[in-house]
């Protein structure tokens, strides 16, 4: 049975960023959507599970017996975010009132960037979620003080926490901020990359402004 280290690909002596970023890539790899399968999938997840509890190279692993694989892999009971990209919606026409919004992106030919699903794990943000998934989605201050990782949560719940620098006019809107919200009804649906909204763009800052951010200004 591979270890924890061999399943993501990487050295016992890796340190925590090159674990979560292994993972980052493995797990996108081996979902069956990309080209994977439902147990490389699940090998890929239990590896790096297995890691986060303090796995050690020569460590017993459990017995296993392998089992059939499964047809599609086994839904977690997560919250899960069907997302899409903002910047598509003029190139289609649509509008982000449109009742039937994400039905038109699901019969469009568009980019897994610019629309699809993933799960949020217990204590993650969305924005957190976004990027275990191999997604880049815009942010800057990643504590709520800036719009640069906007969302608008056109179905589910979000609760927006109390700090953050969002009028009360676009909480009642929908619009949440990823670094710092997380989902927490079953599914929901989310349109992400909102810097062209007029409203949201006034609180945008520059992503020079803090190391390491991602903004697509």
């Amino acid at each position: 049975m591979e270890s924890p280290f061999e399943v993501l690909g990487i050295t016992p002596d890796a340190d925590d960023g090159e674990i979560v970023d292994a993972y980052r890539e493995r797990v996108k790899e081996a979902h069956p959507d990309q080209g994977g399968s439902a147990a490389e999938f699940q090998a890929v997840k239990t590896a790096y599970e297995r890691l986060q509890n303090g796995y050690e190279p020569g460590d017993p692993l459990p017995d296993e017996t392998p089992e059939p694989e499964p047809e599609s892999p086994p839904e977690p009971d997560d919250p899960m975010v069907e997302f899409l990209n903002f910047e598509v919606l003029e190139d289609h026409g649509w509008a982000l009132e449109d009742e039937d919004l994400f039905g038109k992106a699901a019969e469009a030919d568009l980019r897994s960037a610019d629309f699809g699903r993933f799960y949020v794990d217990p204590n993650d943000t969305l924005l957190e979620a976004a990027e275990k998934n191999g997604f880049a989605w815009p942010f800057a201050c990643r504590g709520g003080a800036c719009t640069n990782c906007a969302v608008a949560v056109v179905e589910g719940e979000m609760p927006s926490p109390a700090s953050h620098i969002l009028p009360p006019e676009l909480t009642e809107k929908g619009i949440r901020l990823s670094c710092i919200a997380a989902p927490v009804s079953d599914d929901a649906k989310i349109v992400y990359n909102l810097k062209h909204l007029p409203e949201v763009s006034e609180l945008l800052l520059p992503a020079s402004r803090f190391e390491q951010a991602s903004s697509t200004d």
